[in-house]
């Protein structure tokens, strides 16, 4: 790990106090880490409640992150249309979803093989 790098830990609490901050829902953690040939550690995945909500969400990661832990994402996607945003940290790849999105895709179910950890909301 280089120098002043956060710990995946400290990136995921924080990406999810960012969640949090602006009230995305149904939080899951989806850890890849003992499955072959991935591309990253942890999808962390949520859901906005419309194009405005999933903006929102992310605007809201990345202050959290950048404020607190002094990380930026190596790339995001989706940011115009904000029906399903990926913002990628390297080894923690981020999913903002709305619902419909979400269901229709079922990034979950495709990595059905990942030990899912459900994320207690705390509002």
């Amino acid at each position: 790990m280089a120098k002043g790098k956060a710990s995946e830990d400290e990136l995921i609490s924080n990406i999810i106090a960012g969640i949090e901050e602006v009230k995305g829902l149904e939080i899951q953690l989806l850890d890849l880490r003992e499955i072959e040939n991935t591309v990253c550690s942890y999808f962390l995945i949520c859901t906005g409640t419309s194009n405005t909500h999933v903006s929102a969400i992310v605007s809201s990661i990345n202050k959290t992150v950048s404020k607190n832990i002094h990380e930026k994402p190596f790339h995001t996607e989706g940011e115009s249309l904000a029906e399903w945003v990926l913002i990628d940290y390297v080894n923690i790849v981020v999913h903002v979803f709305q619902r419909a999105t979400r269901e229709h895709y079922n990034i979950e179910g495709l990595w059905g093989d990942a030990v899912t950890t459900e994320i207690e909301m705390k509002y």
